[in-house]
C-alpha cells in the first residue's frame, strides 16, 4: 500500500512547487490537488463538511497550473486531481492538458476525476446536475479516445466531434490511471466502465469503512481523505487498498509540517517502524 497526501493549492498558503518538494523529500509516493473554478455566492448546495464552507474553496489555484508546479519541482513524486470537475471542463482542452502534464513529467499524473458536489457550480459551466453523470462518463471516453488515436472521432448524446488530430499523447499508455471519485451507489459502476480505480473521499464512519474493504475485493481501491487511525489503515491494507491519501490542512508550511508529521507516525505505527 502506498502513502500520500492531498492539498487545496491557495495564494495564502504554502506553494505547490514549496510543498511537492517538502512530501517527495519526507518520503511520500503522491501528491493530489483539488479543483473548484468558483464558488457561487449564493449557494443552496450543502457541503458534506458542515455548515460553513471554507474559503480554501474558492482560492484554489488553477489545478493544472498547480499540477504543473508540482511535478516540475520533483522527480519521482505522482501528482494528481483529486479531484478534476470533469463535468465543468471541455473535454478536448482538459485532454490537452492531461497528455502535456503526463509527457512533460515522464509520466508521473494521476487523473483523479469526479462530478463534484456543488451544483451552482456546474450550472454556471452549463451543466445540468441531473445528467452530470451522463456528461463525465461521455467526456471521458472522448477523451481516451483522444489520447489513443492519431484520427480521434466521438459521437454521444453530450459530446460530439469528428476527426481531430491531438498531440502530444500521454506518456503513460494507454493514458494516464483514471481514478473515479465519489460515493454513491453506482460509482463502481463508473468505475468499471471507464476507471481504473475508485477513489473514494473517506468520510469516516465504519459503514463506508466496509463498504470500501467489499468493494476492494472487486475492484482496484485508493482511497482518498485517509485516517491517520492505524486500525482503520491496517484494515484498508489488509483488504488490498492500494494507496491512502491524507488531506493535509491548507495554510503556511509550519501549520502544514506538523499535519504532515502525525501522518507519518501514523504510517511508522502501521509498518512497524
Amino acid at each position: 500500500m502506498e502513502f500520500g497526501v492531498g492539498y487545496f493549492p491557495t495564494h495564502d498558503g504554502i506553494g505547490p512547487a514549496e510543498l511537492a518538494k517538502l512530501v517527495e523529500e519526507r518520503g511520500q509516493e503522491s501528491l493530489f490537488f483539488a479543483e473548484h473554478t468558483h464558488i457561487p455566492a449564493s449557494r443552496d448546495s450543502p457541503w458534506g463538511g458542515g455548515p460553513v464552507l471554507p474559503q480554501k474553496y474558492w482560492h484554489c489555484y488553477d489545478l493544472f497550473v498547480a499540477v504543473t508546479a508540482a511535478l516540475v519541482a520533483t522527480t519521482r513524486l505522482r501528482v494528481g486531481s483529486g479531484v478534476c470537475l470533469v463535468v465543468e471542463r471541455d473535454p478536448i482542452t482538459t485532454a490537452k492538458e492531461v497528455a502535456s502534464v503526463d509527457r512533460i513529467s515522464g509520466g508521473r499524473f494521476e487523473f483523479g476525476i469526479g462530478a463534484g458536489w456543488n451544483r451552482e457550480e456546474m450550472r454556471n459551466h452549463g451543466t445540468d446536475p441531473r445528467t452530470r453523470m451522463a456528461l463525465l462518463g461521455e467526456r471521458v471516453e472522448a477523451m481516451k479516445a483522444i489520447w489513443t488515436q492519431h484520427e480521434a472521432s466521438y459521437r454521444g448524446t453530450y459530446v460530439n466531434f469528428d476527426r481531430i488530430w491531438q498531440y502530444p499523447k500521454p506518456a503513460q499508455r494507454p493514458h494516464p490511471p483514471i481514478l473515479v471519485g465519489g460515493e454513491g451507489p453506482t460509482v463502481l459502476d463508473r468505475v468499471r466502465s471507464y476507471g481504473s480505480a475508485w477513489f473514494p473521499n473517506f468520510s469516516g464512519s465504519d459503514e463506508f469503512r466496509d463498504r470500501i474493504v467489499e468493494a476492494a475485493r472487486t475492484v482496484e481501491v485508493q482511497v482518498c481523505g485517509a485516517p491517520t487511525d492505524v486500525a482503520t489503515l491496517d484494515r484498508f491494507r489488509q483488504a488490498g487498498v492500494t494507496r491512502v491519501v491524507r488531506w493535509l490542512p491548507t495554510g503556511p508550511r509550519g501549520h502544514v509540517e506538523g499535519a504532515l508529521d502525525r501522518w507519518e507516525q501514523a504510517i511508522a505505527e502501521l509498518v512497524g517502524a
